[in-house]
C-alpha cells in the first residue's frame, strides 16, 4: 500500500528522505503522496516526485497557510500540471486555531476551487480536503461548485458521526490517520463503521500523528501508515489481505496511480 497523505518537505526528513522511504518499504509502505501546503513548498513536494519513482505530490495551500500572501498562483498551476502530480491540495477550512481569520482562509479557499474550476478539463485531478471543525461550512462551499463530489477526499478524519455522515450524503471519500488508534478517539472509531469499503484510504499525515503502538515516535513516517490500516481492517472485522486489496484498489482509482508492488527479498 502507500501512505496517501504525508509532508516530506517538513524540516523532519531533511537529509532522510531516502532512508525514510527504505524503511516504508520493508513494512509494505511501498510509496508515498507528499502534500503541499504553500506555493513555495510545492514546488520542493514537485522535486521530490521527480526524484523517486514511488513518491507523487499535490499543489496547493493549507487553510492554516493562507495569510502567508502573496500567493504564486501560476506556480501552483505549473505544479499541478506536472504528472508527478497527483491533487490539489490540501485546501479547506479549519475552525481549531483563531489564526488566520475565516475570511482570510475562506477568500483562499474560494480562489483555489475557482482555479480548479477553470483548469478542467487540462488538468483534472481529485481534490484533497482539510477540515477541522468546519464540515457545516465547508461541504456547502463544495457543493456550490461545479467540482465532482466524488473527486473529494476529507483527510484526517477526526470528526464525529454526524460529521461522517454529511461528507458521505455529499459523496466523498475519506482518509484515516493514526488517530483512529487512539483511545482518546471513540467518535472517529464509530465513524469509521459507516465509511462504505470503496471509499476509504489510509495515510500518516506525517510527521503528525503516529499510531500507537507507536504513538511516542517522533516524526511520524509513512511506514506506520499500513498499522492505521490494519487497525481499521480489525475493527471492521475484515480479512487483512482482502482490506490491503480494498484499499490499493480505491487509491488507484481515485489517484490515478499504480500501487508499486513489494520488493523481492
Amino acid at each position: 500500500m502507500i501512505d496517501t497523505h504525508c509532508h516530506l518537505t517538513f524540516p523532519d526528513y531533511e537529509g532522510a528522505i531516502d532512508r525514510t522511504l527504505a524503511h516504508a518499504g520493508e513494512h509494505g509502505v511501498t510509496g508515498a503522496i507528499t502534500i503541499s501546503t504553500t506555493t513555495r513548498d510545492c514546488l520542493e513536494a514537485l522535486a521530490i516526485a521527480e526524484r523517486y519513482d514511488n513518491v507523487w505530490c499535490s499543489s496547493g495551500v493549507h487553510p492554516l497557510y493562507s495569510d502567508k500572501e502573496p500567493h504564486d498562483w501560476e506556480t501552483i498551476l505549473r505544479v499541478a500540471s506536472s504528472p508527478r502530480c497527483v491533487a490539489w491540495g490540501e485546501l479547506g477550512l479549519d475552525n481549531h486555531y483563531d489564526r488566520p481569520p475565516k475570511d482570510v482562509q475562506m477568500r483562499v479557499l474560494e480562489h483555489q476551487l475557482s482555479m480548479i474550476e477553470d483548469a478542467l478539463p487540462e488538468i483534472d485531478l481529485p481534490i484533497e480536503v482539510h477540515c477541522r471543525k468546519a464540515f457545516d461550512e465547508l461541504i456547502p462551499v463544495f457543493r456550490r461548485t461545479a467540482l465532482d463530489p466524488a473527486r473529494f477526499v476529507f483527510h484526517c478524519f477526526t470528526g464525529t458521526p454526524d460529521n461522517m455522515r454529511l461528507l458521505l450524503d455529499f459523496g466523498a471519500w475519506v482518509s484515516f490517520t493514526g488517530v483512529l488508534t487512539y483511545k482518546n478517539a471513540p467518535e472517529v472509531r464509530e465513524a469509521a463503521g459507516l465509511v462504505p469499503l470503496d471509499r476509504v484510504m489510509f495515510e500518516t499525515d506525517a510527521p503528525f500523528l503516529s499510531p500507537e503502538p507507536y504513538r511516542s515516535v517522533r516524526p511520524n513516517e509513512p511506514r506506520y501508515s499500513i498499522e492505521t490500516a490494519k487497525f481499521f481492517a480489525k475493527l471492521r472485522g475484515l480479512d487483512w489481505d482482502e482490506c490491503l486489496a480494498q484499499i490499493n484498489a480505491n487509491t488507484e482509482r481515485f489517484f490515478g496511480i499504480r500501487v508499486p508492488a513489494a520488493a523481492a527479498g
